[in-house]
């Protein structure tokens, strides 16, 4: 595996992944906090806001058609560009208007990065590679989160939220024009298609792609607001979870990479719903806060498992399908995160237990449906029958 470091595409991943990390990390640490204390926002505001953030991974698939006209690793660097600058312009305009407007322009670019980022990771390294490569992707986001946390919690005590934004903004549109300038492509990879793909035989795929998009909308739209909102966390204590979070996947995500790699994407998917049937249903009845946040750290780790949704269809797909299947599969994945979060923040004013009972449903639905996957012995071990 050390060959891989060396690997142009590897690199481009590497440093485009530390970038697309620092600006989400630095949006998502900063986003509860900015609404409640400074634009003043309630549940039924961040359900919006949240459901706005998600309409650029609805629109994922059209980024096939912007593979006829650019390579794909330009579109990825052109992502890490726009991202950076939705995270300034968040900023300069604190208002809840101007937060769904610079959310979606962030959104944009960190969404149609993961979209490339997926599809490269699985064209350019083979099914014995990419579980470890995403894994040690997920393991330097994990770190470059620790790094992003500890700079928050020292500068939020010398500059406002809004000149943190502007900074770390103009960071990443630094990274973006760098990657732009880079070629990490090889000639020995598959033509992809260039338009999208549907096959009946991709079912499964596209399923659990659906359903971890559930699951992810509550994780990501009301875990941290419930910190915030009913167990009253500062944004020095965010910072501070976030931290020992990330320090706990920075050493756990390559392990889960060569989970899959031993055990299959059937048995360590099964381990992560079954798990999260019971976070879940903890979250809604949970009244310690010291709880809540150790929640919060192993709903985090398994959302790490769901890497094996992709190397599972890795296994299954024809080579040239991979990068329109990314992006089709982002879409899937983002149709339930359109709706949620707005259903979710109307359920949060009935009871903000609601929306994390639903999860646990979910999770139960996922947990059946990935005892359907089955992989031919013929393309790699585990075999999966």
């Amino acid at each position: 595996m050390n060959k891989l470091h060396r690997d142009p595409m590897y690199r481009f991943l590497a440093l485009l992944t530390i970038a697309s990390t620092t600006g989400l990390q630095t949006w998502r640490t900063l986003f509860n906090n900015f609404a409640v204390e400074t634009i003043h926002l309630e549940g039924n505001h961040i359900g919006v806001i949240q459901s706005v953030r998600e309409i650029p991974g609805f629109l994922a698939l059209l980024a096939v058609y912007l593979f006829l006209v650019l390579k794909e690793h330009r579109v990825s660097a052109l992502a890490i560009l726009t991202l950076g600058l939705g995270v300034g312009l968040t900023g300069l305009m604190p208002s809840y208007g101007g937060l769904i407007f610079t959310t979606l322009i962030m959104s944009f670019g960190f969404h149609y990065y993961e979209t490339t980022n997926q599809s490269l990771s699985l064209q350019y390294f083979d099914s014995d590679q990419s579980p470890w490569v995403i894994g040690k992707l997920r393991s330097y986001a994990a770190a470059t989160n620790i790094l992003v946390g500890a700079a928050i919690f020292t500068l939020s005590y010398f500059l406002s939220y809004q000149t943190i934004f502007i900074l770390v903004g103009g960071l990443i549109v630094l990274t973006g024009l760098w990657g732009l300038a880079q070629n990490p492509d090889r000639k020995d990879i598959p033509v992809q298609h260039k338009r999208m793909i549907l096959r009946k035989k991709y079912w499964l795929y596209y399923f659990l792609t659906f359903m971890a998009g559930a699951r992810r909308q509550i994780f990501v739209a009301f875990a941290v607001f419930l910190l915030v909102k009913i167990f009253h966390f500062s944004v020095q204590e965010i910072t501070i979870l976030f931290v020992v979070n990330n320090a706990i996947n920075y050493v756990l995500n390559p392990l889960i990479g060569k989970a899959i790699m031993r055990f299959g994407e059937r048995r360590v998917l099964s381990l992560e719903y079954l798990s999260l049937i019971f976070i879940f249903i903890a979250y809604g009845l949970a009244t310690s806060k010291y709880l809540v946040a150790g929640l919060y750290i192993l709903d985090s780790l398994f959302f790490n498992f769901g890497m094996g949704i992709r190397t599972f269809f890795q296994k299954i797909g024809d080579p040239q399908d991979i990068a329109p299947s990314m992006a089709v599969g982002f879409t899937i994945n983002h149709i339930a995160a359109v709706v949620i979060p707005v259903l979710g923040g109307l359920a949060w004013i009935v009871d903000y237990r609601i929306p994390f009972f639903f999860g646990a449903g979910i999770s139960v639905i996922s947990l059946i449906a990935v005892q359907c996957i089955r992989i031919p012995k013929k393309v790699g071990l585990p075999s999966e029958t």
